[in-house]
């Protein structure tokens, strides 16, 4: 085999350019601190930095959405504290109003204060988030909810919720339908309801209802009819007596039925009567309309005292219900927190597998910088050796 003088210059150029290379190549991976710095540095280690990259950025993604999700429940819980505070104390009120102590100007004043508390509720299930949109407005948060037409309240949102990704196949919900928080409420105590005949004519007031059975309850119709003052009759919906019994004011006289118990106190007038059905819905408005009216009832009496009983009921229910949502909404927090301190982990633990992938070992790049630079060294001192060599050197 010859070798040329020619061949030798040019291997010697080729070794120094291959260690220019390499030597840039690593000096590259020492100030961007990664070992993988374009796909062609390692293919299959690229497409796995890819991939958790990709994981790590939708974690943070999802810490971000807990973030405003966690904001906004925030918010409406705060809004349903006050609604509750202010329910309260509409039955503190309601309480007072009922006492026979108090006269026609004093259930007036009772009665103002219960339309600034109604304003107020009006405001808060018209509140805003954060970011502008009506906390309880379903999924039409750009409109307002609530609004007063002819003197009732309207709702005009949806029944949706907002939804937000908390983590892998965990969908969140961020708020509450302002349907299902203030307007469609259960009356009586959820099960059934008692309204006192309008032509009653006797003392007779209806008092706290109760299921005693709920299997026995048939959501029928029913009216406690009083034949006298000592005695009654329950009739169903086709006038049909499906009991009866005696009746004493002694302030314990429970009338029961179908599973069902209505406590009445006072004294009955022969024809006065109490309807009893199922539950229907009201509104929380309504509900306050109707404890309004009832103080403004001019003397007070029996009359009122059976619209205030009743709409008690409905006011307890009520109160129920933002207690229920609230619960609810902390229930959704919690779980929130939860998924917030497992998604911190993931990323721990994505993030140190991308280091592991990706990031450059300095300790092992500076030792291979030490070498290639070495050996770059001795390629140019071979090819300046090479290229000053010729043929006459060897010439004696």
């Amino acid at each position: 085999m010859r070798v040329s003088t020619s061949w030798m210059a040019q291997q010697s150029v080729s070794s120094m350019l291959d260690g220019q290379a390499s030597l840039s190549d690593l000096q590259n991976r020492i100030s961007s601190g990664k070992r993988i710095n374009q796909p062609s540095d390692d293919p299959v280690g690229a497409a796995r930095a890819l991939e958790l990259g990709h994981m790590d950025a939708d974690v943070a993604q999802y810490q971000r959405n807990i973030t405003s999700a966690n904001a906004r429940l925030g918010l409406e819980d705060q809004a349903l504290s006050t609604t509750s505070d202010a329910l309260t104390r509409v039955r503190t009120l309601v309480l007072q109003g009922i006492n026979g102590t108090q006269t026609d100007q004093t259930r007036a004043d009772i009665a103002a204060e219960l339309s600034q508390i109604r304003t107020q509720l009006m405001g808060l299930a018209n509140g805003k988030d954060g970011n502008g949109d009506y906390l309880f407005a379903g999924n039409r948060t750009g409109g307002q909810p609530f609004s007063a037409q002819g003197g009732a309240v309207v709702y005009n949102g949806d029944e949706g919720q907002r939804m937000v990704a908390a983590g892998p196949g965990m969908q969140v919900a961020t708020g509450d339908p302002g349907s299902a928080v203030f307007m469609n409420i259960l009356t009586g105590n959820g099960t059934f309801q008692v309204s006192s005949g309008a032509a009653n004519t006797g003392t007779a007031v209806a008092g706290t209802i109760s299921v005693a059975d709920r299997t026995q309850w048939d959501n029928g119709n029913y009216t406690i009819a009083f034949t006298s003052a000592t005695a009654y009759e329950v009739r169903d919906a086709s006038n049909n007596v499906i009991g009866s019994g005696t009746y004493a004011d002694d302030g314990n006289a429970v009338v029961a039925f179908r599973g069902v118990q209505v406590g009445i106190s006072g004294t009955p007038a022969a024809g006065d009567n109490f309807s009893v059905g199922p539950s229907g819905k009201q509104d929380i408005f309504s509900t306050l309309d109707n404890i309004i009216g009832a103080l403004k009832t001019t003397g007070g009496g029996p009359a009122m005292k059976n619209a205030l009983n009743a709409q008690f009921s409905n006011l307890d229910q009520a109160i129920d219900t933002v207690t229920q949502t609230r619960a609810a909404i902390g229930g959704r927090m919690n779980a929130l927190d939860q998924q917030q301190s497992l998604n911190g982990d993931l990323s721990l633990q994505y993030q140190g597998a991308l280091s592991d992938v990706q990031d450059l070992d300095y300790y092992d790049a500076i030792s291979k910088l030490n070498l290639q630079n070495t050996a770059l060294q001795a390629a140019q001192m071979t090819y300046t050796k090479v290229q000053s060599s010729t043929l006459f050197d060897y010439l004696k």
